[in-house]
């Protein structure tokens, strides 16, 4: 075996890292599952029945390749959204999609833009092409607009990456807002719009499909809502010439072919999809009611998660280890200002009540 295997110069300068630490990799160092699997945004609701029914029908077509172009669920999500199938791409998840866009968009040396501690999916991507980004720190638990525009226009940034609503925040900003925020950048900057979150948000967050935003690419996932994480299934929203840009560098099999027809069967079951929602409301309501409780103030959430102010970042570490070991699995932010925080999934009743009573008991007992 030789000694030194020819990598890229790239391959060699980064860290042998990856954007998140599982769960399971968590359990197989503890030694034991957790009770409650409360951190990693999973939806605890389960897939709408519709899907598991399609999706269990497929099964015995498992040996067949998926459609490589996505046909029927392609076209399904832009009947679902009022717009024209060539305006929609598919990719494994919004993790997936960010991989295509820094491909596509971004030469050695131009300048991106995002907010420190930001979803880390992003970097990962941007570090494995060979790119940095430039970040502005968040202001009040929210992304800082201003700060963004100004960043990007005096670095004349190729792209600028943005969630709304936000990971690992929650907080939200308006459809006009964001609207005004596209307007005010570079006229040729890309900017990334990452709305995995938006079937939690207020109706006044999400910008209208129609006209298509300029420069703008609009990523949703199956991953939340419709619970359908494990599958691996996202899309994108933008022009035309843009989807057709994804066709030159996209893995053509990426998508299974059990996710594109479970995810054309949830698109279908609205009563499913409410049921989340209130579900999630009632979670994150008795999640605000605890922090006030305990004097660990929340954030504002549009999400499927809450973010609780411990008050600094080392309070913040003990009370995510304490938890672990009580068996509870949430996260936290990892750059400042919001590693003081703490991030919970809205889990079931009997999730929400065993961490509850663990949290409880943490900051009782000290």
């Amino acid at each position: 075996m030789p000694d030194n295997y020819p990598f890229t110069k790239l391959v060699r300068s980064l860290p042998s890292t990856v954007p998140f630490v599982g769960p399971e990799t968590l359990e197989r160092h503890r030694g034991r599952t957790f009770r409650a699997r409360i951190g990693a945004n999973e939806s605890a609701f389960g897939i709408s029945p519709l899907a598991q029914k399609a999706m269990s029908e497929a099964i015995s077509r498992i040996s067949w390749y998926n459609d490589p172009d996505n046909f029927d669920i392609r076209n399904g999500i832009a009947d679902h959204l009022g717009i024209p199938p060539e305006n929609v791409g598919i990719g494994a998840g919004i993790d997936d999609l960010l991989g295509l866009v820094v491909r596509i968009f971004i030469e050695q040396g131009e300048h991106i833009v995002t907010t420190l501690g930001a979803y880390p999916t992003f970097h990962y991507h941007l570090a494995g092409f060979g790119h940095q980004a430039q970040t502005v720190p968040y202001r009040d638990g929210r992304n800082d607009l201003q700060a963004l525009s100004d960043l990007a226009n005096r670095t004349s940034a190729r792209m600028v990456y943005l969630s709304n609503p936000d990971n690992p925040a929650g907080t939200w900003h308006t459809a006009t807002e964001i609207e005004a925020f596209v307007s005010s950048l570079p006229s040729d900057c890309i900017f990334v719009l990452d709305e995995a979150y938006i079937e939690f948000a207020p109706e006044d967050a999400a910008p209208l499909i129609l006209p298509i935003l300029p420069c703008t690419i609009r990523m949703r996932t199956f991953s939340k809502i419709y619970g359908m994480a494990g599958a691996r299934i996202g899309y994108t929203i933008a022009d035309s010439e843009i989807i057709s840009s994804f066709e030159k560098v996209r893995n053509h099999f990426g998508v299974n072919g059990l996710a594109q027809i479970g995810a054309l069967a949830a698109l279908s079951d609205r009563a499913f999809v409410n049921r989340v929602i209130t579900s999630v409301e009632e979670g994150r309501a008795e999640y605000t009611a605890l922090g006030e409780e305990l004097g660990l103030p929340t954030l504002p959430s549009a999400t499927n998660f809450v973010t609780f102010d411990a008050g600094d970042v080392q309070r913040a570490a003990g009370i995510l280890g304490a938890l672990q070991d009580l068996d509870v699995f949430v996260r936290k932010p990892g750059v400042p200002p919001l590693d003081r925080c703490f991030r919970v999934t809205v889990g079931t009743e009997e999730e929400r009540a065993f961490f509850s009573e663990a949290l409880r008991q943490i900051v009782i007992s000290h």
